[in-house]
């Protein structure tokens, strides 16, 4: 048997998160029931990070047990030719045998879109929140900064969360301006995230550069660990699984091994 780890892009926006969902079709029910019409085996998807409806991924990364009957370049370009075009796996590589998508990555990063502007763009409806009025970006980076380092996220953990523990490493956060005007990303990157985490936060962010709440705010809020004193739970269609980073040398091993 080979284990296959692909790096998977895709547009959420119809679809019910990447998990197996019985309401509805999924990132993950879509890509499995393609894979299994070209490798004419069963196929399992395990996947770094399970994003919810409506959230999409630039790198998303996945694995999957398989005979080895097809080459790599053939499960790249078959799959994407039974795929959707929402839905593109960007490469295929072999990997130990033991490799786990969830379990052994690293950091994820994550990506919330705002577009801030008068009148909303076409463009971005959506990938982007959409804010008329300016906010105080300054404010928000100033919030932002307290939620890095290990904390309880408590307070930003989404209904139906079933995290046994709410502790996570918040190793980077910032705002970056993009290169349209308007156009800004929250980024932040961790050892993970508890359910509905980032757009929470970002949800909390936004009620601070509107001035309905100081900067300070943000790490009372760790401190008190209560949801419902947080902020809205901003739009999914915003979100992006940026990029999946892993320990251990991302190169193919010989067949058998």
């Amino acid at each position: 048997m080979r284990r296959v780890k692909l790096t998977v892009t895709y547009d959420g926006t119809a679809y019910r998160g990447f998990q197996l969902q019985p309401n509805g079709p999924t990132i993950q029910s879509v890509m499995e029931e393609a894979l299994e019409r070209l490798l004419q085996e069963p196929v399992r998807l395990r996947a770094a990070g399970r994003t919810d409806a409506g959230v999409h991924a630039r790198e998303q990364v996945v694995d999957f047990l398989d005979s080895g009957r097809r080459s790599l370049d053939a499960v790249v370009r078959g799959g994407n030719a039974l795929l959707p075009p929402e839905i593109r796996i960007l490469s295929a590589v072999e990997v130990p045998p033991s490799f786990d998508a969830g379990r052994h990555a690293k950091s994820k990063e994550y990506r919330y879109f705002l577009y801030i502007a008068p009148v909303a763009s076409p463009f971005f409806a959506r990938y982007a929140w959409h804010l008329e009025k300016p906010v105080d970006l300054g404010a928000m980076r100033e919030g932002l900064a307290h939620i890095v380092g290990c904390h309880d996220f408590s307070s930003f953990r989404g209904q139906g969360c079933v995290a046994r523990t709410t502790g996570r490493e918040i190793f980077r956060a910032g705002i970056e301006a993009e290169t349209v005007p308007g156009l800004v990303s929250l980024v932040i990157t961790g050892s993970g995230f508890l359910r509905h985490m980032v757009r929470n936060v970002v949800g909390t962010l936004v009620d601070i550069g509107r001035g309905k709440t100081p900067p300070d705010r943000m790490r009372e809020l760790l401190r008190l660990r209560d949801r419902t004193l947080a902020g809205p739970n901003a739009p999914p269609h915003g979100l992006f699984l940026w990029e999946v980073a892993y320990g251990i040398p991302e190169v193919p091993v010989p067949p058998g091994e």
